[in-house]
């Protein structure tokens, strides 16, 4: 089972960038989008149902913001892209596609960069979520793929001591991120198949500067499990070949 997850950053920007026809030849089983910056209205007939593939989203009040899709080959038993929060479900940031043996996540966490206001609004959804991923762990296997905007330690970002206090890599948001694993013992998958690895598994560079010809990245963008099928994980790695947006894929392989 392969499984990539990518913020596109907007999918018409990254279908530009020819992010379908590399989808095409990835041919992965499951592929989570984040931040679709899209209305179903504004999507293309390979946007919503690529080549051999369905399509589910979640889209978002506001216009060309945020947003998230999952494409599955296989036909779900359920889909859910409301939680009863509204602060995500009105943003589009969530999209479940549930089958007999396990559930996929798509999730876009928000960014509190902007100010204050969005930093506080970030820190009251983190701890609704938390209080979701409880609940989820008392059901069946759970992959959560998608963009935390949270580095989680030292090694998951290339200037750690400069951003002590910036949005992403405050300490209130990394000790969130430890709570789920140490706590409620969600897994890290490319953390736990790359437990030492930095400066290749960034998955996100700014656009400023030379941040990505310096590979001055961050490692934002996660698939985290439940303990059964994270132990089914096999390699994992971020795709780096070609540029779809200012993230990069993640790709991750299970057993069957």
């Amino acid at each position: 089972m392969k499984i990539i997850t990518l913020n596109l950053n907007g999918i018409r920007a990254a279908s530009r960038k020819g992010f379908f026809e590399w989808l095409d030849k990835e041919s992965a089983d499951f592929i989570c989008l984040q931040e679709l910056k899209a209305q179903e209205q504004d999507l293309t007939e390979e946007m919503l149902r690529p080549n051999g593939y369905h399509g589910y989203f979640s889209f978002a009040e506001k216009k060309g913001y945020s947003g998230v899709g999952i494409y599955t080959k296989n036909n779900p038993t359920k889909v859910t892209s409301k939680i009863n929060i509204e602060n995500i479900d009105s943003e589009g940031r969530f999209i479940e596609v549930a089958f007999d043996d396990f559930s996929l996540i798509s999730l876009y966490l928000p960014s509190g960069s902007s100010g204050i206001d969005r930093q506080e609004f970030k820190f009251l959804v983190l701890d609704q979520f938390y209080d979701f991923m409880e609940s989820r762990l008392k059901q069946k296997n759970t992959i959560i793929c998608g963009d935390f905007n949270i580095a989680h330690h030292e090694i998951d970002l290339k200037n750690d001591k400069g951003n002590k206090k910036n949005s992403g890599f405050l300490p209130e948001e990394r000790a969130w991120m430890t709570k789920i694993f140490s706590q409620q013992h969600w897994i890290d998958v490319y953390r736990a198949l790359h437990p030492e690895e930095e400066a290749n598994a960034y998955t996100w560079w700014s656009n400023r500067g030379q941040a990505w010809a310096k590979n001055v990245g961050w490692r934002i963008d996660y698939q985290i499990a439940s303990s059964k099928i994270a132990k089914r994980a096999i390699s994992a790695k971020v795709f780096k070949d070609e540029r779809f947006s200012d993230h990069a894929p993640l790709i991750i392989h299970y057993s069957d």
